[in-house]
């Protein structure tokens, strides 16, 4: 009776162990282990277009991540999203000159934004603005685009042969 007992507790501490690495597996994979990024400043940065950027993504320089997207809105007036970074305190000597892409990491696209330090001698403030942008790369725009311009070369070819009979 004593060994059964024993080993129903140890099948027990057993699953709570993989239940709790679970927990721990799941918060990593969606950027919910690190939330309070509370020291540091924020800076603002506009884009065209956002594609699957989301908050909580990754902000990195070099490669390395600095800090976080902490609110992506729209902008009525302007028409473009509004992306505020959240940016680790000690990374406070980026120039005001910096310039921010939206790039896709790994094979599931996960988006991030990937900053690049101008030369500017001035550096960026809590509540600056990033000015130089550039959007997400995205994959249906650029497919519709050239197939939009292979029919268009298709229709000036046949019209060019029309005109060139007798």
């Amino acid at each position: 009776m004593i060994q059964k007992r024993t080993q129903e507790i140890a099948v027990g501490v057993f699953v709570a162990v993989g239940l709790a690495a679970l927990v721990m597996l799941a918060m990593k994979v969606s950027n919910l282990s690190s939330l309070s990024d509370q020291d540091g400043f924020e800076v603002i940065a506009r884009f065209e277009n956002i594609g699957g950027l989301k908050e909580r993504a990754p902000v990195t320089v070099a490669g390395v991540r600095i800090g976080r997207v902490k609110t992506v809105i729209y902008d009525d007036k302007s028409y473009d999203a509004l992306v505020t970074l959240s940016i680790a305190a000690k990374h406070n000597q980026l120039p005001e000159d910096t310039s921010a892409s939206i790039l896709t990491a790994g094979l599931l696209g996960e988006q991030y934004i990937a900053l690049e330090p101008g030369g500017a001698e001035t550096m960026l403030k809590s509540g600056g603005e990033i000015k130089l942008t550039q959007s997400a790369f995205i994959l249906e725009q650029m497919v519709g685009q050239f197939l939009f311009n292979k029919a268009a070369e298709g229709t000036g070819e046949s019209k060019a042969a029309e005109g060139a009979g007798p």
